[in-house]
C-alpha cells in the first residue's frame, strides 16, 4: 500500500485547565513511537468519564493540557518499526486503556486494566477528540472491516465496560439482572448485551423517554425511580419469585443507588459497581450482607480478549448503540447536556466537522 499523506496539523478539542471548557483548535499531528500506531480518527463516542476528566472529579491527576476521548474509531495511517500485526489501512480503535507494561503480575494474567503504570486515553495521554491519535499497537481495538466506524465507536468503552461487568456478575442465562442507569450511554448497551447473553433485564432510570428506549432495547421491566413509591419493592416484584435480581449493575452517576442495591438484590446475589460518582462511598449493612451472602464488587474495563468478544457481539448484529452524531466542534455542547442529565443513549462526534 502506498504511503498515506498525513498533515502536520489537525483539529482537536483541548482542555487547557481543570473545569474546562474544551477548546476547539489546531494542534500538531503526533508521530507514532516504535510500538505505536497512528489512527486517523473518524468518529469518537463521548463518555461521562470525559466530563469527569475535564472537571477534575477524580483523585487521579490528568495531564494538562490534554485531549480527551477514548472511544475513537478510525483507520491506521502510520505505524512504528516494531509493529508487525497491524497494517496500514486497518480499522482500529482507541480505548480507555491506551497501553500497559505487559510485564507486571496483572498484565501477565490478562488484567491489563489493573497495571500499576497504565496509559489512559484522554486522561494521562491524549485521546480521541482529535483527527489523529496515537495508540499502543498491542492495545488498540481490532475492528473488522465490515463494521461501521460511526456505529461501533461507543462499543470501545461503553460496550466493553458493560460486557465486562456482566461477565463479572456471574449471572447465567435465564436469570434476572437489574441495570441502574439503564437509560444512559452505558445502560443502553448493557440492556442489549444482557439480552444477547440470555439474561432478563430490569431497567431502572428516570423519565418516560428513557423508559421507552429501555423497553425498545429489550428490557422486560422498567422502573422509574422518579415515580415509584417503593423502588425496592418494585424491583423485587419484577422477578418471577419476588426474591429480587441475581445481579445488579450500578451504572449511575449519583451516590444514592449504590447505597440501595443491597436492599433488593436477592440472597447470594452480586452487586457490580461500574459508575464512578465523584466522592461517592459504598454502604451496606454488614449483618444483611453476611447472612444473605451478598457479593459486592467493582468492575473496571475489559482486557484485550473482552474487547474482541464485545466487538464480535456487535459484528453479529446483536448490539445497536443508540446515538446521535454531532461535529467534533460541538463537544462542549454535549458536555453541557451531560451535566444537565439530558442525554438518552450516546453522543458520537464526527472529527471532520
Amino acid at each position: 500500500m502506498s504511503p498515506v499523506e498525513i498533515p502536520s496539523e489537525q483539529w482537536a478539542q483541548v482542555v487547557e485547565k481543570t473545569g474546562g471548557p474544551a477548546v476547539y483548535k489546531k494542534i500538531p499531528v503526533p508521530k507514532p513511537g516504535p510500538d505505536e500506531v497512528l489512527i486517523n480518527i473518524k468518529y469518537s463516542g463521548v463518555c461521562h468519564t470525559d466530563l469527569h476528566a475535564m472537571m477534575g472529579d477524580w483523585p487521579l491527576p490528568t495531564k494538562m493540557p490534554f485531549v480527551g476521548g477514548h472511544e475513537g474509531a478510525g483507520v491506521v495511517v502510520a505505524r512504528g518499526e516494531l509493529v508487525k500485526d497491524v497494517e496500514i489501512g486497518d480499522y482500529a480503535g482507541i480505548k480507555w486503556l491506551n497501553g500497559s507494561c505487559l510485564s507486571c503480575c496483572y498484565c501477565q494474567q490478562s488484567d491489563e486494566s489493573l497495571c500499576p503504570n497504565p496509559l489512559l486515553s484522554g486522561y494521562t495521554v491524549d485521546g480521541s477528540f482529535q483527527q489523529y491519535a496515537i495508540g499502543k499497537a498491542a492495545h488498540v481495538a481490532r475492528i473488522p472491516k465490515e463494521c461501521s466506524l460511526e456505529t461501533i465507536s461507543p462499543i470501545l468503552c461503553a460496550g466493553l465496560t458493560v460486557y465486562k461487568a456482566l461477565k463479572e456478575s456471574g449471572a447465567r442465562p435465564g436469570q434476572e439482572v437489574a441495570i441502574v442507569g439503564a437509560g444512559g450511554g452505558l445502560g443502553s448497551l448493557a440492556i442489549q448485551y444482557a439480552k444477547a447473553m440470555g439474561l432478563h433485564v430490569i431497567a431502572i432510570d428516570g423519565g418516560d423517554e428513557k423508559g421507552e428506549m429501555c423497553r425498545s432495547l429489550g428490557a422486560g421491566h422498567y422502573i422509574d425511580f422518579s415515580k415509584t413509591k417503593n423502588l425496592v419493592q418494585d424491583v423485587k416484584a419484577a422477578t418471577p419469585d419476588g426474591f429480587g435480581p441475581h445481579a445488579v449493575l450500578l451504572l449511575a452517576v449519583s451516590e444514592g443507588p449504590f447505597q440501595q442495591a443491597s436492599e433488593y438484590v436477592r440472597s447470594r446475589g452480586t452487586i457490580v459497581c461500574v459508575g464512578l460518582p465523584a466522592g461517592a462511598y459504598l454502604k451496606a449493612p454488614v449483618f444483611d450482607t453476611v447472612v444473605r451472602m451478598i457479593t459486592i464488587k467493582g468492575s473496571y474495563v475489559g482486557n484485550r480478549q473482552d474487547t474482541a468478544e464485545a466487538i464480535d457481539f456487535f459484528r453479529r448484529g446483536l448490539i445497536s448503540a443508540p446515538y446521535k452524531v454531532v461535529g467534533l466542534s460541538q463537544l462542549q455542547e454535549v458536555f453541557d447536556l451531560m451535566k444537565g442529565g439530558k442525554i438518552a443513549g450516546r453522543y458520537v462526534v464526527d472529527t471532520s466537522k
